[in-house]
């Protein structure tokens, strides 16, 4: 059994969110990432990075945080009794990124790591993540390279991973009071403790270093494109579903509200600009229908 190496997640965590900000920031070539390090009167602490009203990103935010405490809350318990009278360790980067373009699709990905530890009893840990896409004006190769992406970061585990966790996302990112996908899907896993410690980090890392060849060369190809008013206007209707699933169903906003973390790092997520339209309706034949009919879909993209 391998060892419980809590600081080398960490370690890596602060890594990618730096590779990732940096990157980002390059790409925009206009605003910077402004940072804020913030500590958390229960136990732990974070470093929130956030990129406002830049060339590409309307707002890109990219999230490290590492929370303890005594106890759990009661939610958590709940769901979970042997986690009752346990420390907790959780730790992760979290992103959302919201371009401005409304042809650039928003992206999200997380990578975290949680361990629960109680005398006289063996540690409970498990590794979380994915990343999924949510496209306005979706092109069909760019869904395939994000799928693609994402199936040669599962390959080295095992044939049965992308297929099992691309499903996991399709049901997860899905808008139940609406009947709809979230957008295009990915990969989505949790409480993943099936293989050893080393091979379950490698796997969240391998998630992790895949999610900018993923999203890279969809921004790349799509940030020069002219986009119109009404393009603009049904982006900002689209992110309303992207608000809604954060609040109401998204198992890390809910448990970083819930945990007593940072507010404004945790609603970061959401999109600067938003609208909501009573019982709006695509034109028949339009590419906003389009979205609806092709894309909207749970189905095998590659």
């Amino acid at each position: 059994m391998s060892t419980i190496n809590h600081e080398g997640v960490k370690r890596y965590l602060l890594t990618l969110q730096e590779k990732i900000s940096h990157t980002l920031a390059q790409l925009d070539g206009e605003k910077t990432f402004c940072e804020e390090v913030w500590q958390r009167d229960e136990g732990g602490g974070g470093r929130s990075r956030v990129l406002t009203e830049g060339r590409l990103f309307e707002q890109a935010g990219i999230n490290f945080s590492h929370v303890y405490g005594a106890q759990l809350p009661a939610s958590a318990t709940a769901h979970r009794p042997e986690l009752a009278g346990c420390h907790f360790q959780a730790m992760g980067v979290s992103l959302v990124i919201h371009p401005r373009n409304p042809h650039i699709p928003t992206s999200h990905a997380n990578v975290r790591f949680f361990i629960a530890e109680k005398p006289d009893h063996p540690p409970i840990w498990w590794f979380g993540g994915g990343f999924d896409l949510t496209p306005y004006y979706p092109v069909l190769q760019d869904v395939i390279h994000w799928h693609t992406t994402a199936k040669s970061a599962c390959d080295p585990f095992g044939a049965s991973v992308y297929p099992r966790f691309k499903r996991w996302c399709d049901s997860y990112f899905f808008l139940k009071h609406r009947h709809e996908p979230r957008g295009v899907g990915g990969l989505f896993f949790d409480d993943l403790n099936e293989w050893d410690f080393s091979t379950c980090f490698a796997f969240m890392q391998s998630i992790g270093d895949h999610y900018l060849p993923a999203y890279l060369p969809i921004v790349e190809a799509h940030q020069f494109q002219a986009y119109s008013e009404k393009e603009r206007d049904f982006q900002l209707y689209r992110r309303g579903r992207y608000v809604e699933f954060n609040l109401v169903y998204d198992r890390g906003t809910l448990f970083g509200l819930q945990s007593g973390g940072r507010t404004e790092s945790i609603l970061m997520s959401l999109p600067p600009l938003v609208k909501w339209r009573y019982n709006w309706q695509p034109e028949a034949g339009s590419a906003e229908a389009e979205l609806y009919e092709k894309f909207l879909i749970a189905r095998d993209w590659i």
